[in-house]
């Protein structure tokens, strides 16, 4: 009956509420790779939120946090590149840290007008009081879903990662090539 017309002019599916699928030229909207990196993103995130919450921090924050205990002291926009930022959020983001003591930002040495930042000491105490619960997260996680299987993912997923930078290399040298 899918696809069928009702009196009222709309097919039965649309009427018991589910959505005919429509046929484009594309691959179907669920089976997308955005789309199916960005579930899988939530279904971890979900796992993860509620602890971020407990200590105060949002996901960008905890973000740039755990970019900042991985390195002493990186500029600004290095930081934004590892963290997959915006500049104005981290502005924001960084400001926020910073009036609650938990990096520490100043210029740079060799040239003034760019900023370097640095987790402080109290945001190292923070990372260690959420190291435990999200530490137990990601053991629930590589439970449910197979260390060796976890393990080939991120291995698959930076191979992707830079499979994809090479094809965007290729098109900036073809963009440079036209001018």
């Amino acid at each position: 009956m899918a696809g069928k017309k009702t009196p009222n002019g709309g097919s039965r599916s649309e009427q018991e509420g589910t959505p005919e699928p429509r046929r484009g030229p594309m691959r179907e909207f669920s089976r997308s790779l955005p789309m199916s990196l960005l579930r899988a993103r939530e279904a971890v995130m979900r796992q993860f939120r509620p602890s971020l919450r407990n200590h105060g921090l949002t996901e960008q924050q905890w973000r740039i946090l755990r970019a900042l205990a991985a390195v002493d002291t990186i500029e600004v926009t290095e930081l934004a590149r590892m963290a997959f930022l915006l500049g104005p959020s981290l502005s924001r983001i960084l400001r926020d840290l910073e009036a609650r003591d938990l990096i520490e930002r100043r210029a740079a040495k060799a040239d003034l007008r760019r900023g370097e930042v640095s987790i402080s000491p109290k945001g190292l105490k923070l990372i260690e009081a959420v190291a435990p619960t999200s530490e137990a997260i990601y053991a629930e996680i590589t439970s449910r879903y197979g260390a060796r299987k976890l393990g080939e993912l991120q291995d698959m997923l930076g191979e992707l990662e830079r499979s994809l930078a090479a094809m965007e290399v290729a098109d900036e040298e073809a963009g440079e090539a036209d001018e």
